[in-house]
């Protein structure tokens, strides 16, 4: 187990964490409409996911739920139901986490990632970006994608271009939607102040990631 000060962090550390300024609906007080929600988001989370229990980033959403409902049904068409292949998604996705030191995000996507097949040299290199010996040409523009839409809010021309080598029009939308929806989450995430759930902290030390790439 990897104490979290010896643990990869990114440049500036993760974003404070503790006491979130909103609450997780504790699942203990649901009303009956919000158990029946709460129901669906387990059954998305165990069956599409590999999670055992709901996630406290759904309980935290649940708060407003004139969005939840639509937000997890366009969630889910970007992962795990869009049109990348996994792995690719989830490098993705840990990107937009490290970039936006987002520690909620990569820990429950360093565990989501191992799930897909993802190893856990991939996974310590995606802290050291686009550029870093190994990657594939296809997995080295998605990574450089999600650093061009972080840093310019734009994918710059050249990536785009590096993009098309591997993907239709229609996937090269989807990677921009699922930088963006990932951003836009982490976002939501760092400002709320949301921990990472315990089991998954202790996922995240026991995971062999910190050794570096």
């Amino acid at each position: 187990m990897t104490p979290v000060d010896q643990q990869l962090a990114p440049p500036g550390g993760w974003h404070a964490w503790g006491a979130p300024k909103i609450q997780p609906f504790d699942t203990r007080r649901l009303n009956p409409l919000m158990r029946v929600v709460h129901k669906v988001a387990g059954k998305y989370a165990e069956r599409r996911v590999g999670m055992a229990r709901v996630p406290d980033v759904f309980l935290l959403l649940m708060r407003n739920r004139r969005l939840f409902r639509p937000w997890l049904r366009f969630a889910a068409r970007l992962m795990p139901g869009g049109t990348l292949e996994r792995k690719d998604s989830e490098l993705v996705i840990l990107r937009v986490g490290w970039n936006c030191r987002s520690r909620y995000e990569w820990g429950q996507h360093v565990i989501i990632g191992q799930r897909e097949g993802l190893t856990p040299q991939e996974i310590a290199r995606v802290a050291l970006g686009p550029d870093a010996p190994g990657w594939s040409p296809r997995q080295s523009a998605l990574l450089q994608a999600a650093d061009d839409l972080h840093r310019d809010r734009v994918i710059a021309a050249a990536t785009w271009k590096r993009l098309g080598e591997h993907f239709t029009d229609a996937q090269l939308i989807e990677v921009g939607m699922l930088i963006g929806h990932y951003q836009m989450l982490a976002g939501v995430l760092n400002s709320v102040g949301l921990a990472l759930e315990p089991p998954a902290e202790e996922r995240l030390a026991a995971a062999t990631i910190h050794g570096g790439g």
